[in-house]
């Protein structure tokens, strides 16, 4: 035993215990400068992954903390914890949170780095809180107050106090009058951007004082706006106007345009006059002289008709890129007009105009071979005539509208996949589109946007071959093609890495191996299942956990899912921001579940039968984000009023539905035997 014990005291002596050595991570050795560029990589990949590089070591927590520039808090009352993380941001996003109080304004640091603040969702805040705001930021140069109905010329005048703003959105701010754009336009002299549109207390007299004092403007929104011939003289004298918009302004009429003259700005590009109704082919055509340098026009809405003499007036302006003439009526030769004068122009759009027949497209198409972009949704009175035109004059396009384009046939579709290789975005819905047009549209390799929807003689077949050939496809809409199935749903999220977008309403034939297969596209924000009978909580669950970017689902008239599919959503589905659980078999417990993810804004839940006013109650007071719910109006006497004021003083607003609850499905079953009937044909 002595022996032993000496042995053993012996190999002690001779293996001594190791010591610990202590060695820095990696990542704690690298330069500020290629930590950085790490963050970037990162953030490309995988903007979630941010917070879990932040939790490597103690150098990239700071390194995380010195490089993120972007804020976008999901509560007003973090923003004292966030700004104080991150000390370096320049922007800051608050269009989640519904509900901004002066006091979370007030937490901003004086001599913040912030230069750009979102606003544009968010109430709850007034004079007092842009007050604080302009003395902590002295270098804020951007700022959007949209949809702030509740802002007037007192909190007119704290803006007018950010001296460095550049760009402004004032959009729906109804209760501005003259009296604060004054203010705006003698204290921000240096802006460069402002839209006003939906500023309905707006006179001439405001805007004219606005031209005289912010002559650096370069794009100025006044849509909506009660503009008149007073103001829109200097408006147009503007010295570096770039970008006019006025959409909607009933006070611009043929006498302003005709008042133009040769003083008139040279540097404008860009003019919007879309639903000017007192705008029409005699005031454009006397305005044109005046703007020999716009590269984009946008009559939409407002020319009661277009003529030969307009299209031929359009001759002035040599360097025009861009024609939207949506909802107008042509009258003979109008288009042929257009085709002969407009030669330089790369995007036209003739959506829902009348009077588009197959001898004034195809002849203006003809003179328009390089063209890029072209809308001729609702152009009904086209037919192969017009498309055989367009493939073979228009072959370098890179977008193409026809929805609902009736009189067109199958054949002349698969031109379009034949003659027009280098399209990215192409709109077919409604048409008699079938898997041949498919086949040939698999030519088109760089398409990104493929809308098919309503095409009842397409297949899983047609679908493979755009699966196989289109890599690129970011959004795809199969609304109402009652013939695919999963197969072919398959194909195109294997085929498809980067799809970001799927509508499959009412394709009732597809499953949840559909679902499994989409859950492989991990950039997917946006999924559209509606009236999809097949589908169950499997699927959806495979979706939350694969598709961690999921923002919109809609989900409505998918009997088959139910609370399990909500546990999963609210574990991964962090980014959801809007979702339609009408009709499904979701109770209080999957509502609750749901309500806590804490960016979740838009909800619609009618007609949910497991649904007890109690669990509605603990769901909204739960889910402080809201700030649309939909709801049937039978619950509005239900619930505790108190409770209601509450969630809407948190900025959510309520929209009450009284409609009838019905136990079928939409008619699905109809569209199925009319695709039916379509393929036997």
């Amino acid at each position: 035993m002595a022996a032993a014990a000496h042995r053993h005291h012996k190999r002690r002596r001779i293996s001594p215990a190791p010591t610990p050595t202590t060695t820095a991570p990696p990542l704690d050795s690298l330069a500020d400068e290629l930590l950085f560029l790490v963050l970037d990589r990162v953030a490309a990949a995988d903007p979630r992954a941010l917070k879990s590089f932040a939790l490597a070591s103690c150098a990239c927590h700071a390194a995380e903390s010195r490089h993120r520039r972007l804020l976008r808090p999901l509560r007003a009352d973090l923003l004292p914890a966030v700004l104080a993380r991150y000390p370096s941001a320049s922007r800051l996003d608050l269009s989640l949170c519904a509900r901004v109080p002066d006091a979370a304004l007030a937490a901003v640091p004086t001599g913040s780095s912030l230069r750009a603040l979102d606003l544009s969702r968010s109430g709850g805040f007034g004079a007092a809180g842009l007050a604080a705001l302009a003395g902590a930021c002295p270098d804020l140069d951007d700022l959007d107050l949209s949809n702030g109905v509740h802002l007037g010329d007192a909190a007119a005048a704290e803006v007018a106090r950010m001296r460095a703003l550049q760009r402004l959105s004032l959009s729906r701010c109804k209760a501005l009058t003259d009296m604060g754009l004054g203010c705006v336009a003698v204290g921000c002299p240096d802006l460069r951007e402002l839209s006003l549109k939906w500023c309905l207390g707006l006179t001439d007299l405001g805007l004219h004082l606005l031209a005289l004092k912010c002559k650096k403007l370069t794009s100025l929104d006044l849509s909506y706006t009660m503009i008149t011939k007073q103001s829109f003289l200097a408006i147009m004298k503007l010295p570096n106007l770039q970008v006019l918009t006025l959409v909607g302004c009933i006070g611009i009429d043929d006498d302003a345009l005709g008042s133009l003259d040769k003083e008139c700005s040279k540097s404008l590009q860009v003019l919007d006059m879309s639903h000017c109704q007192n705008v029409t082919d005699v005031g454009v055509s006397s305005m044109v002289k005046s703007i020999p340098n716009l590269l984009e026009l946008d009559l939409s809405y407002c020319c009661h008709q277009v003529t030969p003499s307009m299209g031929r007036s359009l001759q002035k302006i040599t360097k025009l890129r861009m024609l939207k003439l949506e909802g107008c009526k042509f009258m003979a030769d109008g288009l042929k007009a257009i085709g002969s004068s407009c030669v330089s122009i790369r995007e036209l759009s003739l959506s829902k105009c009348s009077g588009v027949t197959d001898t004034e497209l195809s002849f203006a198409v003809s003179k328009l071979k390089n063209l890029l972009k072209l809308d001729i949704t609702c152009c009904r009175n086209i037919t192969d005539v017009s498309v055989a035109a367009i493939t073979s004059s228009c072959t370098s396009l890179i977008s193409l509208r026809m929805e609902s384009c009736s009189h067109v046939s199958s054949g002349a579709l698969q031109l379009i996949g034949k003659n027009c290789s280098h399209l990215e975005e192409l709109d077919l819905t409604d048409s008699d589109l079938d898997d041949e047009g498919l086949k040939a549209l698999a030519g088109c390799s760089n398409l990104s946007s493929l809308k098919i929807g309503i095409c009842l003689r397409i297949s899983d077949e047609g679908l493979t071959y755009i699966g196989k050939s289109c890599p690129k496809l970011r959004d795809i809409d199969l609304y109402r093609c009652g013939g695919i199935s999963d197969d072919g749903v398959i194909q195109i999220a294997q085929g498809s890495p980067m799809l970001a977008s799927i509508n499959l309403s009412y394709c009732i034939e597809i499953t949840d191996r559909s679902l499994m297969s989409l859950s492989k596209c991990t950039k997917l924000n946006t999924l559209e299942i509606r009236g999809c009978p097949k589908v169950s909580s499997a699927g959806l669950s495979e979706i939350a956990m694969g598709c961690r970017l999921l923002s919109k689902l809609d989900i409505k008239k998918c009997f088959q899912i139910n609370d399990v599919g909500m546990l999963y959503l609210s574990q991964f589905s962090h980014c959801l921001r809007q979702i339609n659980l009408s009709y499904c078999s979701v109770t209080d417990i999957g509502l609750l579940s749901l309500s806590s993810i804490c960016g979740l804004q838009n909800m619609t839940i009618v007609h949910l039968a497991g649904i007890t006013p109690n669990g509605l109650t603990a769901a909204l007071m739960v889910c402080g984000g809201l700030t649309k719910v939909k709801l049937h109006e039978a619950f509005k006497s239900m619930m505790p009023a108190h409770m209601l004021k509450s969630v809407e003083a948190r900025g959510c607003i309520f929209q009450w539905i009284n409609k009838p609850f019905k136990v079928e499905v939409e008619p699905c079953d109809v569209w199925k035997q009319q695709s039916q009937d379509v393929l036997v044909r």
